[in-house]
């Protein structure tokens, strides 16, 4: 079968939660399919990203957006009904591309990643799956909570246009995926349970225990230009590290992913380390005893947490994080919600190494037993072939 793929991001590097799990679909389906990749990309081609791809691929294409154009369109989608999630990266000209390479390749499937690209299919009658991954609508209200007072306006306004986007997506395709049951059933669809629940995997055979030494008591990972992420960073060290520091002030801290905003930048002092773009975020888990991901706003599932628990290192989340993993918690992983309990948690795990090696070992087989990237992505598979 010929699956036409279409992203809104070159999914490579996997830096971001939605290139990781594009790249590790499509390298999954082309075991079976002959795989055509249309991605959209606003920003500089990395190196590596073609031939990586090609391995998997029997075509790319690449549609540039410019800085330009997404201003334009961002103004355009203002004066519309259509969420700015969407004007963002949806143009005339790329759709008279992403239309043209559709009736060359007369595809059997077309697969779009998030409501993002959604627009550029609506009436195309071939036999349609959206990966709606994360809840967006549900992303923004979280944020209107903790947003300063003069984006609360243009929030409110892309709340309501993503409730009624991410609806009307729903009908606009024949298959619906998601990344976590709870994300499901926040989607504004009467239909919601025919979404099918597909997960994301870890690659445990890069993600695997290594030894190193432990120069940090803590670690928090991921894109820190990402809202969520900078938001866990800033409680991290303001709310949750003073309440660690009355019993213990020497602890040190790691913050470490690509791209972090000034906000995350702030935060660096002589026991937090921001670390920016890292080539390899092993060494980064590896070299702590404790992960932590204080997740306060967000959706989905969190790959750090993954990454982290395969890695064999105790980890502490939030409940909201917590809700899409389906572990047991004080087993497998441990949830706070307060700065005292994330604290109190914190020095149980660096007071007792015992307790700490026994929640990283039961997290490990966690991640082995339920997060398998050819496992989730067979389920994608089944629905596209009927």
């Amino acid at each position: 079968m010929r699956l036409f793929f279409i992203l809104p991001r070159v999914p490579y590097p996997t830096e971001k939660g939605d290139k990781l799990r594009a790249f590790h679909q499509i390298k999954q389906l082309s075991k079976h399919h002959e795989i055509i990749l249309c991605t959209l990309n606003d920003g500089d081609l990395h190196e590596d990203a073609i031939p990586v791809l090609k391995k998997y691929t029997k075509a790319i294409h690449i549609i540039p957006i410019s800085k330009l154009s997404i201003i334009l369109n961002l103004i355009k989608t203002l004066f519309s009904r259509k969420p700015l999630q969407v004007g963002y990266f949806y143009n005339s000209s790329s759709a008279a591309q992403i239309h043209a390479l559709i009736e060359q390749y007369k595809p059997d499937h077309i697969f779009c990643q998030l409501i993002r690209v959604a627009e550029y299919v609506k009436g195309i009658s071939i036999p349609k799956t959206l990966d709606y991954q994360d809840v967006f609508s549900k992303g923004v209200e979280r944020r209107l909570a903790t947003s300063p007072f003069y984006l609360k306006p243009f929030l409110r306004i892309e709340y309501r246009r993503l409730l009624r986007y991410e609806q009307e997506a729903f009908d606009a395709f024949d298959n619906k995926i998601i990344i976590s049951a709870p994300d499901r059933d926040l989607i504004p669809h009467p239909g919601r349970e025919k979404i099918v629940v597909v997960a994301n995997g870890v690659d445990t055979d890069f993600f695997s225990p290594m030894d190193a030494v432990k120069d940090y008591d803590l670690v928090f990972t991921g894109n820190m230009g990402y809202p969520p992420n900078i938001k866990s960073a800033e409680f991290l060290v303001n709310e949750i590290l003073p309440e660690v520091f009355l019993k213990k002030p020497g602890v040190r801290l790691l913050i470490a992913g690509a791209n972090p905003h000034l906000r995350v930048m702030v935060l660096k002092s002589e026991q937090v380390t921001v670390s920016g773009w890292v080539p390899d975020m092993r060494e980064c888990y590896a070299r702590a005893r404790v992960f932590i991901a204080p997740m306060q706003i967000g959706t989905g599932l969190q790959n750090k947490i993954l990454e982290a628990m395969a890695m064999k290192i105790p980890c502490i989340t939030s409940p909201l994080a917590f809700q899409a993993l389906n572990a047991r918690e004080g087993k497998e992983i441990l949830v706070a919600e307060t700065p005292k309990e994330y604290a109190a948690h914190i020095m149980m795990l660096l007071d007792n190494p015992e307790k700490a090696l026994e929640i990283a070992r039961n997290g490990y087989d966690f991640v082995h037993r339920n997060f398998n990237w050819e496992t989730e992505t067979d389920k994608i598979n089944k629905l596209i072939t009927g």
